[in-house]
């Protein structure tokens, strides 16, 4: 809870008002973050850039670099009631200083971008070198904000992205292996996706928070607004992992190797891939396709080379849509090009053409799936199938028009978990898979 500021000096009641002073402690009270952190993921890729080629290793050469690192003062996560403090004092004509140990150029940075008049150091303060009359001084110190709840954990790792991961059980219902060691196989997958996939959120939403603070909604995320601190995320993040290692090792040492191709295409879409044009939306369209190749691995079934072509068109689609709506939003609210994709505003038309062309490829395919020899094995009533395309037509149009009228907030597939129609449209398509076994 927030520390209630603190006295100094026993003539402060006859001080006047212009001649009193706010102190304010940077870290821990203004700055919902930490300085450091703030320092080294301004901008990771510069900054690791110059460590390696400073020629001086060890943390000494690490903390110059992060003093001279670039950080966008404007945008930190502040305490707003430490600034509504700030605020009334300033108007009350009081003097108001920050309280820093470390990266004094930083503190100077937000100390001017906030009006104060300057910063001053703990060891200043105690020696009484101060820029300032002792008398009549009050403080807003550091103070503990508790550790971050299970609401806040559950945003940061993305809980509700799961549903995703549900794409494993793919290939359980497709092979018809609706048995209990199937599906046990198959939720140990989902657990090891789940824990993998949060802990790649948590790293690219440390690599991208400068972005994301820009972002008129994604500045509320955890890690971005400060709810969650940067260095739990640090820790959190190898813990994640090593669950999902040991999960996958209890499936298959292949299933593991397909987890490990997983999180390598995740850091490479996290650190590059995604400021590519449509090199982004192809690496997507291959991570949810992985996933579906995941299942069928715990599970130990073929996968069908139509379900790999219709996947791959699918999830193409979904991705695009996915990067129409961002633009779209971005579009309505009057904001500039994205600065961590190569994409523009203007390139909305092109994209929802390709999204719309991937989603009547996917339907062709199933069409010729449907058609084919194929099929007749593993369905007694094949023809019942043919009742899933205007469902598919449906829900692509539905997906693309929702995206296109801006009603899209989400991910395509969290839309269709939450959209009511889409829900419909869905639980009818697997009552009609069932019901033409």
């Amino acid at each position: 809870m927030e520390q209630p500021a603190r006295q100094y000096g026993s003539g402060a009641s006859s001080t006047s008002a212009a001649a009193r002073t706010l102190l304010i402690d940077l870290e821990g009270g203004l700055l919902r973050s930490e300085l450091l952190m703030e320092a080294l993921f301004s901008s990771p890729g510069r900054v690791l850039a110059r460590f390696g080629a400073g020629g001086r290793p060890g943390m000494a050469a690490l903390c110059d670099i992060l003093a001279k690192a670039e950080i966008d003062t404007a945008r930190l996560p502040y305490d707003s009631d430490v600034l509504n403090q700030a605020l009334a004092a300033r108007a009350r004509g009081e003097k108001i200083y920050l309280v820093a140990d470390r990266f004094g150029d930083h503190a100077a940075s937000i100390a001017a971008h906030l009006g104060f008049d300057g910063v001053v150091a703990p060891v200043d303060l105690a020696a009484g070198e101060l820029p300032f009359d002792r008398d009549g001084t009050t403080r807003i110190g550091a103070h503990s904000r508790g550790r971050a709840g299970l609401k806040t954990w559950a945003k940061a790792l993305r809980v509700y992205q799961y549903a995703k991961n549900t794409l494993v059980f793919v290939p359980v219902i497709t092979a018809h292996q609706l048995n209990l060691a199937s599906f046990g196989s198959a939720l140990l997958a989902f657990l090891a996706f789940s824990a993998c996939a949060s802990g790649a959120y948590l790293m690219n939403d440390l690599l991208d928070l400068a972005a994301d603070r820009q972002h008129p909604t994604k500045r509320h995320r955890a890690l971005a607004s400060g709810d969650l601190p940067i260095s739990s995320a640090l820790m959190a993040i190898p813990v994640l992992w090593l669950f999902a290692v040991a999960a996958s090792l209890c499936i298959s040492p292949l299933f593991l190797a397909v987890l490990g191709a997983y999180l390598a295409t995740t850091i490479a879409y996290s650190l590059v891939l995604k400021r590519k044009m449509l090199v982004d939306i192809v690496t997507l369209a291959g991570l949810y396709t992985l996933r579906i190749v995941a299942g069928a691995v715990g599970v130990g079934v073929v996968l069908s080379e139509w379900l790999l072509i219709f996947s791959l068109f699918v999830f193409t689609s979904l991705a695009l849509i996915k990067r129409f709506s961002e633009l779209s939003m971005r579009e309505s609210a009057g904001l500039a090009d994205p600065s961590n994709r190569d994409y523009r505003v203007t390139d909305l038309h092109v994209i929802g053409a390709l999204a719309a062309a991937s989603a009547m490829n996917a339907v062709t395919v199933f069409s010729l799936y449907v058609s084919s020899s194929a099929v007749t094995p593993l369905y007694s009533r094949p023809w019942m199938l043919w009742l899933l395309n205007p469902l598919l037509l449906y829900w692509f149009g539905r997906a693309l028009m929702m995206a296109h009228r801006r009603e899209m907030p989400d991910d395509p597939i969290l839309y269709a978990f939450r959209d009511g129609p889409s829900r419909i449209a869905v639980a009818a398509m697997i009552c009609i898979m069932l019901a033409a076994i």
